[in-house]
């Protein structure tokens, strides 16, 4: 894969190429995907959309849009980073280009700001919850109306196929919508694949999918205007990674380790002052012990490693991505950055003890379980509307009025697969506190 193509102007119905050279400084297109994404209704609903604790009610804890905020700054300081040295590696991106260290620091913030934009409600027991109405559920009865990829994209409801369709698809009179250039869309998609085959590979865009059935027309495009390369000998849609891919999930994977860790500290499930003693082990190269004995508030001693922490595993992400950068552009490179750090060890413990101590407390489990019960019902609710007015049966008026919060998406015809997941979308983009609400209305609950 070559840079040229890769950091692509291109925009989704533009036909005339766009130059780097040519770009108007005071308003530089990949400063427009973050302006366009920061303004859209659907990263403004993640204020209310869980990253750790559903429904919490203290400001301590991260929200998906503050945690989504943090990491693209992350991701911009290492884009800035990486792109320092990948301009001296390769002078004439500059030179003849016209390219900026800024420009891979503004592409990655931008799609590190997106990454969790396609999320549903409930965090990622959210998408296990959609999945589960599919293949256990009431759900389970459209199997036979579907392809085999399509019903896998029901029963492995994947949060981030869900935000490439949400960043392009046209809506309401608005086509490609956000319109986002091309090299943010392929830093986006941490998982350039379809649904199936789902067979494990060392590749680590495997781990996941990354596109819809209804999306793989466009992202073709973009794959073959980047020049990505293709990881199948068959009809199935599967691509490397596009390069600045590896710095958004690096961010993301700072950001959950570092600060999930944060808010387990002051939500009271993880001791302080064990905890503090994993944070001085990851900064133990670089930490001023003069100046941390100094803090005597223990909030400020937890601000100050964290920093630290964050600062570390930044030079050290951006290391690992520099010196493996060929093999990432021969698509060969198949670990997370910060798989191959000399602190691995120590974000392995941190994400041990969150795992104990957070992701399976008790408060975060039994909403869970309530978020599961949320979603199956409104699934249910939404599904049998639409199976009845796209079918013979008789359309009843209870149909008719929760089709009403539909009307814009309702057309005269749609496959099976299309109003499911038109169903999907319309859940996947509630707010934790919208859910709750719709639940309670379709229960008669005030």
């Amino acid at each position: 894969m070559q840079w040229e193509k890769l950091l692509s102007l291109k925009k989704q119905g533009v036909t005339n190429k766009r130059l780097r050279i040519e770009e108007d400084e005071t308003r530089l297109g990949f400063e427009v995907d973050y302006d366009r994404i920061i303004f859209s209704a659907a990263f403004r609903s993640l204020q209310d959309k869980t990253q750790v604790i559903p429904f919490s009610k203290t400001s301590f804890v991260h929200t998906r849009l503050t945690h989504s905020l943090e990491v693209s700054v992350v991701g911009r300081s290492l884009g800035r980073a990486a792109g320092k040295a990948i301009l001296e590696k390769h002078p004439h991106l500059k030179s003849t280009h016209g390219y900026h260290f800024n420009d891979f620091g503004a592409i990655v913030a931008a799609a590190a700001l997106a990454h969790d934009i396609g999320n549903p409600p409930f965090g990622h027991s959210g998408e296990k919850a959609i999945g589960d109405y599919f293949s256990n559920g009431n759900g389970k009865r459209f199997k036979k109306d579907l392809s085999d990829k399509e019903y896998q994209d029901l029963i492995d409801f994947e949060g981030n196929a869900n935000g490439f369709k949400i960043l392009t698809e046209s809506k309401n009179g608005v086509d490609g919508g956000l319109r986002l250039t091309f090299a943010t869309l392929g830093a986006f998609m941490k998982y350039p694949k379809e649904s199936l085959p789902k067979q494990p590979t060392p590749y680590i865009g495997d781990k996941k999918y990354g596109l819809f059935q209804a999306d793989k027309s466009f992202f073709k495009d973009v794959a073959e205007e980047l020049g990505l390369k293709s990881r199948s000998d068959t009809n199935d849609m599967s691509y490397v990674r596009h390069p600045l891919t590896f710095l958004v999930e690096a961010a993301d994977d700072i950001c959950y380790t570092i600060i999930d860790f944060e808010d387990g500290i002051n939500l009271g499930l993880i001791d302080e002052e064990f905890a503090l003693e994993y944070l001085i082990k990851l900064v133990k190269n670089t930490i001023n012990t003069e100046k941390y004995n100094s803090l005597i508030q223990s909030t400020d001693r937890l601000a100050y490693l964290r920093s630290l922490a964050i600062s570390t595993l930044i030079k050290e992400a951006t290391k690992q991505f520099i010196e493996n950068e060929e093999e990432i552009l021969n698509g060969t490179f198949s670990r997370s950055l910060l798989d191959k750090c000399e602190y691995k060890a120590q974000i392995d413990d941190i994400i041990k003890i969150s795992v104990e101590k957070i992701y399976k407390s008790k408060e975060v489990i039994e909403k869970e379980i309530s978020g599961y019960h949320i979603l199956a019902t409104l699934l249910d609710t939404f599904t049998t509307a639409f199976e009845n007015h796209y079918s013979e049966r008789k359309v009843r008026h209870y149909d008719r009025l929760i089709l009403s919060e539909f009307d814009d998406s309702l057309s005269e015809s749609a496959s099976v697969y299309q109003y499911l997941m038109e169903c999907c979308s319309y859940v996947s983009r509630l707010t934790d506190g919208n859910a709750l609400q719709s639940f309670q209305k379709i229960n008669g609950i005030q």
